[in-house]
């Protein structure tokens, strides 16, 4: 087991677009190699955040191929496997293997809500497919696909390579239900960047955070200090942070964290259609926002 593996802040990473609507090879090595430099323990491209939907297959290959070129030893590069088809997921996750990935996070099905002997079908083909440990990811406000406490530890009782869930349902009551049934088996961690410091206290060992793209530093301390000494060692920095944070959790969170990397020259806000850039009254609400916080940084 590598359970070390998923235990700190893991940027979901955004996938960098260059003006040509190609993707951006050389930022986004940079961009790794800066999350790492800040404390960060991993990424994980290819997920939600990174605009995985609307990556091909051969794209999805090449963004691995140069993480694990740029990261090398220094930190384990961990692709989100998500697919339209099962078949599609399983040839994806041995693709990642092969270009030298050392870790998987296994996504539902794009489109289609499986039921749950169609979902443990699909997890289960993955997960025989490589050798690869897996986090499993719970998002059932993005997947409508709801992993409960009882299917997350049957998976885990059966396929020894999951080794962590990231329970982003929104219910911090889950990872007491998930604990219950299968005491650490699992590593609890979770992709909502406005609920880390209530994660923690119920367990979270791990964070796929957003706005650590634009604030590696703070997001590592933000997260250390809460893992260390509660609420009470981290309120202010929260206070500070949470503005920000909840601009990960809106339908739009891929424009705003990108145009949160645009504000503090990390980045630019381009996406890939049928996303297009935040304007008007959204855009003044959220430019307030990154601004103030800009602004009001705190010294760590």
């Amino acid at each position: 087991m590598s359970k070390s593996m998923w235990q700190g802040v893991i940027p979901a990473l955004t996938t960098p677009f260059a003006a040509d609507g190609e993707v951006d090879h050389a930022f986004l090595a940079t961009h790794a190699k800066w999350q790492i430099e800040a404390g960060c323990i991993g990424v994980v491209p290819l997920g939600s955040l990174g605009e995985s939907a609307t990556l091909s297959f051969d794209e999805k290959v090449a963004i691995v191929r140069t993480l694990v070129k740029a990261l090398g030893d220094t930190a384990p590069v961990i692709p989100g496997i998500g697919a339209l088809s099962t078949e599609e997921a399983v040839q994806l996750a041995k693709a990642c293997e092969a270009e030298g990935a050392r870790g998987l996070m296994v996504l539902p099905p794009y489109a289609y809500s499986t039921d749950w002997k169609e979902m443990s079908a699909h997890f289960r083909a993955i997960a025989t497919a490589t050798k690869l440990p897996i986090l499993l990811y719970n998002n059932p406000i993005a997947y409508k696909t709801d992993f409960t406490a009882t299917q997350i530890a049957e998976l885990a009782n059966d396929l020894p390579q999951i080794e962590a869930i990231k329970e982003s349902s929104g219910d911090i009551r889950r990872l007491a239900d998930i604990q219950a049934l299968i005491g650490d088996r699992l590593v609890l961690m979770t992709g909502i960047d406005d609920a880390i410091v209530e994660g923690l206290a119920m367990g979270v060992t791990g964070w796929i955070a957003g706005q650590v793209n634009a604030f590696p530093h703070e997001s590592v301390a933000l997260f250390e200090r809460a893992r260390d000494g509660g609420y009470d060692a981290v309120k202010d920095l929260y206070s500070w942070f949470l503005p920000l944070l909840r601009l990960d959790t809106v339908p739009k969170f891929v424009q705003l964290i990108k145009l949160t990397q645009q504000c503090v020259n990390w980045g630019d806000e381009r996406v890939r259609a049928p996303r297009l850039v935040v304007d008007g009254a959204e855009r003044d609400a959220a430019l307030k926002v990154i601004e103030d916080a800009i602004k009001s940084r705190p010294e760590l």
